[in-house]
């Protein structure tokens, strides 16, 4: 069995979390600049097993698209052009940026901590597989 990995995908940064073999826990794994993330899932899946890749799909609560959604779109594009074999899933990503933020504060990261947005985007990324996780329950 295979890992998952969830994608919270950025314009300027990208959160990265992955589960552990059994697809038990959520984790984050990498937090890095948007314009290193094929290079990163390249060598990633080079060296992992990864059976999905679960994608943050940006929405608005009616459903409309946000000023992301244009850019998640086109990353999948390519994602799947370079990746044609790997399956991926779109996850709801509503809210997770300030679901991260709670979360960090909640876990006594200081001010200073909190400000470090690649830490916001890879909780992001962990709320985003865990709610996935969620939904297969």
């Amino acid at each position: 069995m295979g890992r998952i990995l969830a994608i919270d995908y950025g314009s300027k940064r990208s959160g990265i979390a992955t589960t552990d073999p059994l697809g038990i826990i959520a984790t984050p794994l990498e937090a890095l600049l948007t314009h290193h993330i094929f290079d990163f899932l390249t060598q990633y899946f080079e060296k992992e097993e990864v059976e999905k890749v679960v994608v943050g799909w940006p929405q608005r609560r009616d459903g409309s698209d946000t000023n992301n959604t244009p850019l998640v779109r086109a990353f999948l594009n390519r994602f799947k052009k370079l990746f044609p074999e790997m399956p991926v899933a779109l996850q709801d990503e509503w809210n997770t940026s300030n679901l991260a933020m709670t979360a960090l504060i909640e876990s006594g990261i200081k001010k200073k901590g909190r400000r470090d947005k690649l830490a916001i985007d890879q909780v992001s990324a962990v709320l985003i597989l865990q709610s996935y996780m969620e939904s297969k329950k």
